[in-house]
C-alpha cells in the first residue's frame, strides 16, 4: 500500500511534474498544514497521499474526509466523534475522523465546500489541537497533520465572505498548486501509457498500444476533466478496441460522435496564445496501412513532390479524423501552415463538405 502512493506514481516529465515531486519531498517530513489547490481531476488526493507516504507519519493512519459529502448537522459527529446516547440513534460511541487519525494525517478534501458554521468548528480544533466529542464535555488532545484540498480559489472565497480568513491562514502554511492537463500536454503520452498498463493489470486484458495518430488526438484535446478524464477515456478505449492497437476511431465511437466533434483543440480555445514561429512537437510517423508511393499505378506517371505531399496530408487527415491540430502534430508543422496547404490543394474535409452542401441548398 505504501508503494502504491509513492512519489513515482505521479506520472509525467513536464516541468510542473518535476516541480511537484520536489515539492512533496521538501514538505513531507514537516508537521505544518498543507493546502493543495487546483482544478478537479488533477490528482490532489494522490499528492496528499504521497506527502503522507514520504513523511515521518507513514506508519500511522491516513484518513481521507470528503467535506462536500458531510451534511452540516453531522459534521461534528463525523469529524470529532460522539458518545453513546448523544443523539437519537447513537447506540455506540464513535471516535470520529480526527481521533482515528491521531499520530497520522487527516486529508480534508473539498475544504472549500464547508459552510461558515462548520469552518468555525474546524478552526477551533486546529487552534487547540483538542477534540470534544458530541455529547461530552471532556476534550481529547490529538496529534494530527492537516492536509486540505480544494478546486476553489480560497483567497477569492475569503474576499467574498464565504471562507474564514483565520481558517485560510491555518490551512495555507505550506501549499501545492496543481495544473490542468491542457497546460502540461507533454505528460499525456506518459499518462496514457501508464493507464494502458494499469487497465491491462486490473482487467486482465492484453496490454494494448496507442497509435501515433490516436496519441496526437489526445495531445490536441482540451481535457476539461484533466487526468481523471484521460484515465476514463483510456479505459473505455481498451474495452472498445478489439485489436492490439488503439486507433483514433476508438475515441470517437465511445463518445457517440465523430472525433472532430469530440476534440476541441487548445488552438481553438486559445488562439491568442498561438505561436506560429514554434511548430508543434512532431509525433512518431503514423503506421499507415497504405504507404505513399512515388508511382501512380492508375496514370502510370511518377508523382511529383507536390502530389506526394498532397497525398500524405490527405492520408494524415484521414488517420486523425480530420483533426487539424493532431494532423499538424504528426506532420511536424504549424497548424496554420497545414490549413493553408489544405486550402491550396483543395483537400475536402467534413467541414468544407458540409459548407458546400449548405451553400447548394
Amino acid at each position: 500500500m505504501i508503494q502504491h502512493y509513492a512519489i513515482d506514481n505521479i506520472v509525467g516529465h513536464s516541468a510542473w511534474t518535476e516541480q511537484v515531486r520536489n515539492r512533496i519531498m521538501q514538505i513531507a517530513d514537516h508537521r505544518y498544514s498543507v493546502l493543495i489547490s487546483g482544478p478537479s481531476g488533477t490528482g490532489k488526493e494522490l499528492i496528499a497521499r504521497a506527502i503522507h507516504t514520504h513523511g515521518k507519519r507513514v506508519e500511522k493512519p491516513f484518513i481521507p474526509v470528503n467535506c462536500a459529502a458531510i451534511p452540516s448537522g453531522l459534521f461534528s459527529s463525523q469529524l470529532f466523534g460522539h458518545v453513546k446516547g448523544a443523539f437519537t440513534g447513537a447506540e455506540y460511541s464513535s471516535l470520529g475522523c480526527f481521533r482515528a487519525a491521531d499520530g497520522g494525517t487527516i486529508f480534508l478534501d473539498e475544504i472549500g465546500e464547508l459552510d461558515l458554521e462548520c469552518q468555525a468548528k474546524l478552526l477551533r480544533v486546529l487552534q487547540e489541537r483538542l477534540v470534544v466529542p458530541v455529547g461530552s464535555h471532556d476534550g481529547t488532545e490529538v496529534d494530527v497533520r492537516i492536509l486540505a484540498a480544494t478546486n476553489r480559489n480560497l483567497a477569492e472565497e475569503v474576499r467574498a465572505g464565504r471562507f474564514r480568513l483565520d481558517l485560510y491562514y491555518r490551512l495555507n502554511v505550506l501549499s501545492v498548486e496543481t495544473l490542468g492537463l491542457k497546460d502540461r500536454v507533454e505528460d499525456v503520452e506518459n499518462l496514457a501509457t501508464y493507464f494502458l498498463a494499469k487497465t491491462a493489470t486490473d482487467s486482465g486484458l492484453p496490454l494494448k498500444q496507442i497509435s501515433p495518430a490516436a496519441l496526437a488526438l489526445l495531445q490536441s484535446y482540451s481535457w476539461p476533466g484533466n487526468v481523471r478524464e484521460l484515465q476514463n477515456m483510456i479505459e473505455r478505449a481498451v474495452v472498445f478496441t478489439e485489436g492490439d492497437v488503439i486507433r483514433p476511431e476508438a475515441f470517437a465511437q465511445i463518445s457517440g460522435g465523430t472525433a472532430d466533434e469530440l476534440f476541441v483543440t487548445r488552438d481553438e480555445l486559445s488562439v491568442e496564445n498561438a505561436s506560429p514561429e514554434s511548430p508543434p512537437k512532431s509525433a512518431e510517423p503514423a503506421n499507415f496501412q497504405e504507404t505513399i508511393s512515388g508511382f501512380d499505378e492508375v496514370s502510370g506517371n511518377w508523382l511529383t513532390l507536390v502530389e506526394i505531399e498532397k497525398q500524405h496530408i490527405r492520408k494524415t487527415l484521414e488517420e486523425t479524423f480530420y483533426n487539424q491540430s493532431a494532423a499538424a502534430r504528426l506532420l511536424g508543422v504549424d497548424r496554420k501552415l497545414l490549413a493553408r496547404k489544405i486550402k491550396k490543394y483543395g483537400i475536402v474535409t467534413p467541414k468544407t463538405r458540409s459548407a458546400r452542401l449548405s451553400q447548394s441548398k
